[in-house]
């Protein structure tokens, strides 16, 4: 999960190269995170299985990053 503080913004996505993936949404390459720079990796997860990321991925969404966040006891 990334978050700008520019924009006050959270973004859920899921890689299989993190580090590759922040890059791409630091240097504008990416459209839905294009006006959000810099963003921040505050907190990521590993998973055994692509689709059990995706689901995560799709259950953050649906609850709201901050939310989840707070769910999960990370604030």
């Amino acid at each position: 999960m990334l978050y700008s503080e520019s924009s006050l913004k959270y973004y859920t996505g899921q890689t299989d190269n993190l580090e590759s993936r922040l890059y791409r949404h630091n240097s504008g390459l990416s459209i839905s995170t294009k006006s959000g720079k810099p963003w921040k990796l505050i907190y990521h997860n590993q998973f055994s299985t692509r689709s059990e990321a995706m689901l995560i991925e799709l259950k953050i969404k649906k609850r709201g990053a901050k939310r989840y966040l707070q769910d999960i006891g990370f604030f």
